[in-house]
């Protein structure tokens, strides 16, 4: 079982944390609310990985103490964080850490992060016994961003189905996913570009739809579907021996291109004698190559491990964020407008700003903010963009973070009383305006009605 130390200073997350991990199967090593109490708890237990927050009070914040637990204990760290501006995400970089969590978090995507990073600890295991550098092995949309394993490089935004049309008719891949409803987008493109190729197209699957879409393709046998029942996954194994059995016969120029999703089966050993056929097909130089397709909320990291072993490279997409974002095209394309994500967060920092200055009339904390905006105005804010005005407010010495009991509350310094007060007059007199404009247009309409 994985031994996890979970890191943060606000109690509340913290027995989030620990209820979710545990009802996951994980364990917890410890608990701390510190970066230096994290590092002496680190020394002390050993634990296999970290989750950490990056702003707590004392000498030494997350990124330090991931530091240390990187260089000195060689342990894994993910960081899970309020905080989502391009100068802590840079910052944390530094450090290496096997992922980064926006807070307001999920149950798949924690899990997925955590199997992820375990998965990627054993392959580098692996690698330093046997001497060799770790190959390019790993690419995960989780939070947006794309990890290369070889070299840790990061690229904003990484194109999904670029990497599938690359690679699934070259290659075996894998695709993990969390999301039921937005993989049939992605596997929709994927038969889409396969069919356009020509050859042979195998689409297996428990439960799908997309059928609906290639009639005629599956008349005309340039695409075969089969449906995978509980229990009977070996039943694929002769499928996709009559599938390949002609494609090495001299002048044939048929490929198999196959999409295999076993989301609804646990039958893990036949999962991977399916696999293990497919590479052992491909050693043989018979040209097929596809996705194979598993819910990642099903596995952990060792399945991960087996699944992988073999397979060039592995597609980790874990939000419904990250398959949209991904696509070179939207769904459905002609109803979707793309507007640059730096004009959105401009707005709504513009936006939030005065109602998030209006409550700082009282030392609070960052989730009485969030509940309060919530109860206030029925509208639920992502934790992140608050907690990155409270943070520009602290660099600017606008704020201080002063604790009562476990809780960090931020409160107002003389000199930000000072700058809040004027702001909130600033606003106030602009929304006057605005309002004040509107009846004044109002008013003028009525003018001339009469």
């Amino acid at each position: 079982m994985v031994k996890i130390l979970v890191v943060d200073d606000e109690a509340i997350i913290m027995m989030q944390l620990e209820k979710r991990l545990t009802a996951m199967g994980y364990i917890i090593a410890g608990m701390a609310s510190s970066g230096e109490e994290a590092v002496a708890k680190a020394r002390n237990i050993r634990p296999d990985l970290v989750l950490m927050d990056i702003v707590m009070p004392g000498n030494m914040n997350g990124i330090e103490a991931a530091g240390v637990m990187r260089g000195e204990l060689n342990i894994p760290v993910i960081f899970i964080t309020a905080y989502a501006d391009d100068a802590i995400i840079e910052a944390a970089k530094s450090v290496r850490p096997y992922g980064y969590i926006v807070k307001p978090f999920n149950e798949l995507g924690i899990k997925a992060a955590i199997e992820m990073a375990m998965f990627r600890r054993g392959i580098e295991h692996e690698e330093q016994k046997s001497g060799k550098s770790a190959p390019e092995k790993i690419v995960t949309g989780a939070d947006g961003g794309t990890l290369v394993q070889n070299d840790l490089s990061y690229h904003d935004l990484p194109e999904i189905k670029t990497i599938l049309l690359t690679d699934i008719f070259t290659d075996l891949v894998i695709f993990l996913y969390t999301d039921q409803i937005i993989k049939e987008p992605i596997f929709k493109f994927a038969l889409e570009e396969g069919l356009k190729k020509g050859g042979r197209n195998l689409f297996a699957y428990s439960h799908s739809t997309l059928q609906k879409y290639f009639p005629k393709e599956i008349l005309k046998k340039e695409l075969y579907t089969y449906r995978i029942k509980r229990n009977e996954v070996s039943a694929l194994l002769p499928v996709i021996d009559k599938c390949t059995e002609s494609l090495l016969y001299p002048g044939s120029t048929d490929s198999l291109q196959i999409l295999l999703d076993f989301s609804e089966s646990d039958e893990f050993d036949d999962i991977l004698a399916i696999k293990d056929l497919l590479l052992s097909k491909k050693e043989r130089h018979t040209p097929v190559s596809g996705i194979i397709a598993m819910n990642i909320g099903k596995i952990d990291h060792t399945l991960i491990q087996s699944l992988a072993r073999g397979i060039p490279k592995i597609i980790v997409s874990t939000g419904k964020e990250t398959s949209l974002s991904f696509a070179h095209h939207s769904f459905p394309a002609e109803s979707i407008s793309v507007v640059p994500q730096s004009t959105i967060d401009d707005v709504v920092k513009k936006s939030l700003e005065p109602v998030v200055l209006s409550l700082l009339d009282k030392p609070i904390s960052g989730y009485d903010i969030v509940h309060e905006i919530h109860s206030r105005y029925n509208v639920l804010i992502p934790h992140a963009r608050i907690y990155t005005i409270l943070h520009d407010l602290q660099e600017k010495g606008d704020l201080e973070i002063i604790t009562s009991g476990k809780s960090k509350l931020y409160s107002l310094t003389v000199n930000g009383k000072k700058n809040i007060d004027q702001k909130l007059n600033d606003f106030q007199q602009v929304f006057q305006h605005i309002i004040s404009d509107k009846r004044g247009l109002t008013a003028d309409k009525k003018d001339k009605k009469i």
